[in-house]
Formats: structure tokens, C-alpha cells, sequence
């Protein structure tokens, strides 16, 4: 990027070369080719990991529980690493390059994989469709790759939503209203890459080979790139902001320093920069709020505060750093309220799909049998409907009883979505009593597949695909709009981890569940043949987990301030 280039209000900026105004980049011209990216990075990411819990069980031989807790582990891990990205992005990368740097290290994870699953020698030695006996070098190499992509994707997903959104101009109106359409239809291109992956993909794991299955998502992710650098002469990008951590701590030190100096009642005596713009790269200045006023004591101006007509950092704060730290520790309580959501959405990957390898997986009266993990289809045929209902009817609806620009404020739709994952699990508890009260009148037992359809599961599956339009997309939106600009790719993944922290809960759960209900003799709630098992209870376990969760995200979002940026529209 050139010396010379253009910064607009927001911070983001227009290269100069080709082309050179604002009018020519950003907005829809440059979306396309993100979302674009987004749509094929996600069909090889779900791709790959829609049917592992299966790859686990089936090809490195591990029981039911090891690789129900191998697959959420790895699967946290995903959600863990974006705060990697997230803080190169905002600290000295820029989105941009992180997101180019991270999926190189993602293609070379994707091969990887590939390989350890097609060559011989590196793939796992079967003797029978489940009678495999991996090596411990073929196991870590499985791993390895594993974890090479989880490395990768952590470059990715904190930025690509948020480098989207920073192609609209929160200070023009215009602009304005088309980012949050922007989000709905982000998460729709995410939600068609799955369809692909759960329908195709699954298929071809489970009836062509585990090498293709791997190798057609490698080969996506490469799609996904050539989408995004096609775009780069259209895009905005934001200027980094240099480290927020050490910008936070010293607004922590120069708050603690001062804990005995009296804040001013008329707060336009804190210090702010003169300028129109603030001191931090890429951030516009914010206005100052109320709450949490402990931490404007780093404002207060002493006169110890400048060295030699130096301002020290680490006695004297900005009123807009100031309010970073705020806006951070006002997203907290939301943000532990999205784990016990991401805790029911993880287990479409795990226990969904244990669930459906034991009822009857024919379609109709054929011999074709859909595999389990392909039930997830219904997840993502429930987002892909809803998305445009949401963006086309509901919005304008309850626009105008609200009054509210987007119909519904964030908090609201993230809490509608709360609510309706509660019936997800009640679903799933209902289906299971009923699978199991069948096999104890028949005594099926020991039968692969109970005469029960796998088809049966789908009003879970829809319910969940559901829930995530309002609780995901709201999730995605809301942590964007209430991050400080020079913060954004760290806020898109703190909201990320959610979905980490989810995955460790309930593997969390399953261990403890395990070893509790699994003594002196008894198969406990979640044995290798779920038959034998409650997993009904887990299920209730979860619903009611849900609503508790909810109870304590209403109070919470009752009590929760809005950041404004200032010069922004409302």
C-alpha cells in the first residue's frame, strides 16, 4: 500500500492506483468477491469436518466417547486460534494480509490431510469397512494436518466478516444500511458452502473414499483463494492500529495510578486529542459514556502526566482509548452468553450424528442410505430460508412497529435465538425417549440400524438452522458494530471463541457424564452402542442449561449501553 493513499472518516482506505476514489471501491462492487471466499473456504472447512467424528470412529479406531471429545477439542481449537489473526490483523498485518498469509497455511493442512487419508503407507491399514488399525505415526499425521488447518482458518475467520464490512462507510448514510444485509447474506454464502459439504461431500467420504472426500475440500480452499485476491483492486482496507493489549493495560495502569484523583462532573474537561481524528491508526474518536467511570480516572489530566511536554501513555489516556476498554468490558457478559448456545450448535457434529448412525438411514423404500452426518443438510436448507425471510419480511415488519432501522436491535435478535435453540434440544431429548422406548419393546438392542428413519431428526436440525439466523448473524453484527474500530478483527473473534468454549463445555460434559452414569458395569448415558445409553438426558441436560442461560442473557442485555462513534449515524 502506497504512502499516499486515501483514508476515509471510517478509517478504511481507497487505493490510489486502480481505482482511486471511493466511488469505485468497497460497498457491492468489492463484496462479491468476499463472499465468494467465504462461500468455498467454508464448503472446505465443513467438508472436512462434517463426518470426522465418523473419520475418528471408524478409520483411527476410537470409541464413541474419545471421538466425540478428539472432534470438539479440535473443533474449539478452530475457534480458539482466530484471537492469533485477530490480533496480527489489527496490530500490524492489516485483515488483508492476514487473511492471505493464514490460508496458505490452511492449503498446506488441507493437502496434508488429504494425503494421510489417500497414501499408502500414511493412510490407515483397514481390513474391513470398520476394522481399521492405525498406526500412531498415521494417527499424528491425521492430527498434525488437523491442526495445521486450525492454525489456518484462525487467520481467516476473525477478518474476512469484518473486512467485508468495512467496505460500507458507517459516516454515509447510504452505505450504512446496506452492512447489515451485508452480514444476513455473508452468513448465507457460508450456509450453501455447508449444503454443498454436507450433502456431496458426506456422500463421497462414505461411499467413493476418505481421499477424495479430504481432496475436494483442499481443492475448494484453492477456489476460495484465487476469489479473494481477484477482488484486490476493488477492496478498502483499514490501516492497524498498532497493539490494543498494550493500549488497554495502559488505560488499566493509568486507572489504578490514579484511584485516589477525582473525576471531573464535566466530563469535556477528559483529555481527548484536538485533532478531528483520534491518535490510534484507523479509529475514529468515541463518545465518552457514563458507566464503568473507574476508568476515566486515566483521563484525568495531572501534572505529572507529561515528561519533558511528553504525554506518558501510561499515566495519561484518551477518552476514546478509554472507552475501548469499556466497549470490551461491556461485550464480556454477551459474550459468555453465546457458550451455552455454541454447546447445543456443536452437538449437530457429534451426538446428531451418533444419534442417526443407530436409526434407519434408507430413503424411502430404496436401498440408497443417506449418511448420518448429511442430516445437517436441514441446518443449512433452514439458514438458507430464513436469511431471506429475515432480510425481506421480518425486518420490514417489525420495522415498523419498533421504529428501529434493522426492525430488531441486536440484542433482541440474539436473544430470539437463545429461545428457539432451547426447543432444538427439547426435540432431540423427544426423539430420542421414542427411539429408545421402541427398542426396548422389540428388543433391538443389538440391531445397527433400528426401523425408526433417520428423517425423523430433522425438526432439530431445522430448529438449530433457525436459531443461528437470529443468535449467529445477530452475534456476528452486533460484536462489529460495538468493537472500537482499531479492534475489530479482535471482537469478530472473541465472538468466534464462543463457539471454542461450546465445543470444550461439552466435551466437558461428556467426560464428566461418562464417568459418573459409566460404573460398576452400567453403559452410562453415552456408550459406544447408543442403544444401551441415555443420550436423551444429555439432550434434557442441554435444554435445560439453555433456558437458564437465557433468564441470565435477559437481565444482561436489559442493563447493556451502546458505543457511537463520533460523527456516526444512529
Amino acid at each position: 500500500m502506497e504512502e499516499d493513499d486515501i483514508y476515509t472518516k471510517d478509517g478504511t482506505v481507497d487505493y490510489k492506483g486502480n481505482p482511486a476514489n471511493k466511488k469505485e471501491t468497497g460497498t457491492w462492487r468489492a463484496c462479491p468477491f468476499i463472499i465468494g471466499n467465504e462461500g468455498c473456504e467454508r464448503l472446505a472447512y465443513y467438508g472436512m469436518s462434517t463426518n470426522l467424528v465418523l473419520y475418528f470412529k471408524h478409520r483411527l479406531n476410537q470409541h464413541s466417547a474419545v471421538a466425540t471429545k478428539n472432534n470438539q477439542n479440535w473443533g474449539g481449537t478452530c475457534y480458539i486460534t482466530p484471537l492469533i489473526g485477530a490480533f496480527l490483523a489489527d496490530s500490524y498485518l492489516g485483515r488483508y494480509w492476514t487473511i492471505a498469509g493464514f490460508s496458505i497455511i490452511y492449503i498446506i493442512g488441507m493437502t496434508l490431510l488429504a494425503l494421510s487419508a489417500s497414501v499408502r503407507g500414511i493412510k490407515p491399514r483397514c481390513y474391513a469397512e470398520d476394522n481399521c488399525n492405525p498406526t500412531e505415526t498415521q494417527s499424528a499425521m491425521a492430527f498434525l494436518a488437523l491442526y495445521l488447518i486450525a492454525l489456518g482458518t484462525g487467520g481467516i475467520k476473525p477478518c474476512v466478516s469484518s473486512y467485508g464490512a468495512d467496505q460500507f462507510d458507517d459516516t454515509d448514510e447510504k452505505e450504512k444500511k446496506h452492512k447489515s444485509s451485508f452480514f444476513n447474506w455473508f452468513y448465507l454464502s457460508i450456509n450453501i458452502g455447508a449444503l454443498i459439504a454436507a450433502s456431496v461431500l458426506v456422500w463421497v467420504q462414505d461411499n467413493v473414499s476418505w481421499g477424495w472426500g479430504f481432496g475436494i475440500p483442499a481443492i475448494a480452499m484453492a477456489i476460495a483463494v484465487c476469489f479473494f485476491f481477484s477482488g484486490t483492486r476493488l477492496y478498502r482496507n483499514q490501516k492497524p492500529g498498532g497493539s490494543p493489549l498494550t493500549r488497554l493495560c495502559q488505560v488499566l495502569v493509568a486507572s489504578i495510578r490514579k484511584y485516589k484523583v477525582a473525576v471531573p462532573a464535566d466530563k469535556s474537561l477528559l483529555y481527548e486529542t484536538a485533532d478531528a481524528e483520534s491518535n490510534i491508526k484507523g479509529s475514529r474518536k468515541i463518545d465518552h459514556t457514563n458507566d464503568l467511570s473507574f476508568f476515566d480516572k486515566a483521563a484525568v489530566e495531572i501534572q505529572t502526566d507529561q515528561l519533558k511536554g511528553l504525554v506518558n501513555p501510561w499515566r495519561l489516556c484518551t477518552v476514546t482509548q478509554v472507552e475501548e476498554l469499556k466497549a470490551i468490558i461491556r461485550l464480556l457478559p454477551i459474550w459468555a452468553s453465546g457458550i451455552i448456545f455454541s454447546t447445543v450448535y456443536s452437538q449437530m457434529g457429534n451426538l446428531f450424528v451418533l444419534q442417526g448412525e443407530r436409526m434407519d438411514t434408507r430413503v424411502g423404500h430404496s436401498n440408497f442410505r443417506i449418511p448420518p452426518a448429511s442430516l445437517s443438510i436441514f441446518d443449512t436448507l433452514s439458514v438458507i430460508f430464513w436469511v431471506p425471510v429475515y432480510d425481506r419480511i421480518i425486518v420490514p415488519v417489525t420495522r415498523k412497529f419498533t421504529g428501529h432501522k434493522n426492525g430488531l436491535t441486536q440484542l433482541q435478535r440474539m436473544g430470539i435465538g437463545l429461545f428457539i435453540s432451547i426447543f432444538a434440544m427439547v426435540a432431540a431429548a423427544i426423539l430420542e425417549q421414542e427411539r429408545l422406548k421402541i427398542i426396548k419393546r422389540h428388543n433391538y438392542y443389538e440391531l445397527k440400524e433400528m426401523p425408526l428413519t433417520i428423517f425423523w431428526q430433522v425438526p432439530q436440525y431445522f430448529l438449530i438452522g433457525c436459531a443461528e439466523v437470529f443468535t449467529f448473524i445477530g452475534q456476528l453484527e452486533f460484536f462489529y458494530e460495538q468493537a472500537p474500530d482499531a479492534m475489530r478483527s479482535f471482537c469478530s473473534a472473541l465472538s468466534l471463541t464462543t463457539v471454542a468454549l461450546g465445543s470444550y463445555l461439552s466435551s466437558l460434559l461428556v467426560t464428566i457424564v461418562t464417568s459418573v452414569t459409566a460404573k460398576n458395569g452400567k453403559p452410562g448415558w453415552i456408550p459406544d452402542n447408543l442403544n444401551y445409553g441415555h443420550v436423551d438426558y444429555f439432550f434434557w441436560l442441554l435444554a435445560v442449561l439453555s433456558v437458564l442461560n437465557l433468564v441470565v442473557y435477559l437481565w444482561i442485555a436489559k442493563w447493556y449501553t451502546y458505543k457511537r462513534a463520533v460523527g456516526t449515524l444512529r
